[in-house]
């Protein structure tokens, strides 16, 4: 019982240091869906090779979508007309990072890796979707059978954006606000929020479990470190949110920061049902692409993160959860419980009307 507790308690530490960045996070994902619309870009992703890449790279960054709820909305862009390199890119860079992930990463660890995330995702993008196009699979024709039972349009399964013609009647500012604040703190909290808690429950248990200088003792080489990140990251359903505390536990136990990247670019990228709907919507040889260029990517920047917390003389592990030291007792403690009773009426909501896709 003791362990237990001390688990939980190690758990709620981390929940409490989070909670006020959980909720602007989301508070900002809400704006996003009501006035950032992937089909206002989707019109510039067809032509070219490098260019369309980029632009899928920079739309996909700040939307929270996990590794199976982008799929939809990656394939209602390639119906509208992105070429493969795009789709690809905006498959990697969304489910990578997201308004609702970075907050919560600037809350753990620290800014260097808050900055790093987002770029890492955006230079990964940038690679698989170029190389895709040059040296992909090229197809006229999305497949149609995809292993997933996620609706295209996004509009209840996997919370996606909608990718459906826009509804012409005209919506006030204050309804728009409404729309997206619901979509937020209901339906994408609803859909992510057990990978929160399960993420936090994991953070704590590293906390109590792993001993402070196992790291230090049995992986003192960081390249080394980041292979074991990658094997772990790889086959692992974590979205971009939830890898958060579990990636500042392990760095707080002596993890370099580099490795830490690597988890949290592979981890919310890469998963048995999310590669198979990858092959399904783009063709085995672009899954290689995929897959190799994450793999890829996630080392080499895994090397630069490390080498420049190095350059800058700061310890990853001195600097986790500084940031959250930024507000008072009393505010951590109101924003969690806003956050758990949003979290209880989302999971709730859910799990009474549940989604098309079961795998989100």
């Amino acid at each position: 019982m003791n362990i237990i507790i001390e688990i939980l308690a190690a758990a709620w530490q981390v929940f409490l240091e989070s909670s006020v960045y959980m909720l602007f996070g989301f508070f900002v994902a809400g704006i996003l869906h009501v006035f950032f619309k992937p089909e206002k870009v989707s019109r510039y992703l067809g032509k070219g090779r490098v260019r369309p890449v980029l632009l899928s790279a920079l739309a996909g960054i700040p939307i929270p979508l996990c590794s199976c709820a982008v799929v939809p909305a990656a394939a209602g862009l390639k119906r509208q007309g992105a070429n493969n390199g795009a789709t690809m890119s905006f498959l990697i860079s969304t489910p990578e990072t997201g308004m609702d992930s970075i907050p919560i990463t600037y809350a753990l660890m620290d800014p260097i890796i808050t900055v790093m995330r987002p770029v890492a995702a955006f230079i990964t993008a940038i690679v698989a979707g170029t190389i895709e196009n040059f040296l992909g699979e090229s197809r006229e024709k999305p497949k149609n059978t995809l292993h997933s039972s996620c609706s295209v349009s996004g509009n209840h399964g996997c919370n996606g954006p909608s990718l459906n013609p826009l509804n012409p009647v005209k919506i006030s500012l204050t309804a728009k606000i409404v729309i997206g604040l619901k979509y937020a703190f209901v339906d994408l909290l609803g859909d992510i929020g057990k990978w929160f808690i399960l993420g936090i429950l994991l953070a704590g248990l590293i906390s109590y479990l792993i001993p402070d200088t196992l790291f230090e003792s049995y992986l003192t080489n960081n390249f080394i470190a980041m292979l074991v990140m990658l094997v772990a990251g790889l086959p692992m359903y974590v979205c971009a949110t939830s890898s958060t505390p579990i990636a500042a536990a392990l760095v707080l136990k002596g993890l370099n920061p580099g490795a830490a990247l690597v988890f949290l670019l592979v981890g919310p990228a890469t998963n048995i049902a999310s590669l198979s709907m990858v092959s399904g919507l783009l063709g085995k040889r672009s899954l290689l692409i995929y897959l190799g260029s994450i793999v890829a990517c996630s080392l080499a920047l895994g090397i630069v993160t490390d080498m420049l917390y190095f350059g800058i003389g700061i310890t990853a592990k001195a600097s986790a959860g500084q940031a959250a030291e930024i507000f008072p007792h009393y505010v951590e403690l109101t924003g969690a419980v806003i956050l758990a009773i949003l979290l209880a009426f989302a999971i709730w909501k859910n799990y009474k009307e549940p989604g098309a896709c079961s795998t989100c």
